[in-house]
């Protein structure tokens, strides 16, 4: 994702409705500056199996979900905007593997999340506004679930 120009958004991306949103407010700003996106599915460590071929099996299937789910949005990204993403899925803590990817990425202008209308913010939103808040070697962006397509359209 390292560039000279443009700027450079890295989004996490899981099956939730906000996280489209952020998918969207990213690859609008990338597209009009010129830069790149890059997408993040992190899956949790496994809880230990005591056969390791059901914690195999278990594993594979997770990330190979995730792919999909990877696939799927990245050519929505590549179709509406005219952007190929970089793709990438981590096992591990959330959080440690956000700033893993940010280090390993190099030059990210901007961590891109998003909340979610109703509820409390998710765990990465709640971390990297919280205690974790210094941490982050780059602006974060927090995209409100209540702006919806048409607000993004507008912002971005």
């Amino acid at each position: 994702m390292s560039g000279e120009t443009g700027r450079n958004y890295l989004v996490v991306v899981d099956a939730t409705p906000e996280s489209r949103l952020a998918m969207r407010y990213a690859a609008r700003r990338a597209r009009q500056t010129g830069g790149r996106l890059a997408l993040l599915t992190v899956l949790p460590p496994t809880d230990f199996v005591q056969w390791g071929a059901v914690q195999s099996a278990i594993e594979a299937e997770t990330r190979a979900a995730a792919e999909e789910l990877l696939a799927t949005i990245a050519a929505e990204v590549t179709e509406l905007y005219g952007l190929t993403p970089s793709v990438s899925v981590r096992r591990g803590r959330a959080t440690a593997e956000v700033l893993s990817a940010i280090s390993e990425e190099g030059a990210v202008s901007a961590l891109v999340l998003a909340a979610a209308i109703r509820g409390g913010p998710g765990p990465l939103v709640s971390h990297f506004t919280g205690d974790g808040a210094g941490a982050l070697p780059c602006p974060l962006i927090i995209v409100p679930g209540g702006l919806g397509e048409s607000g993004i359209d507008r912002v971005a």
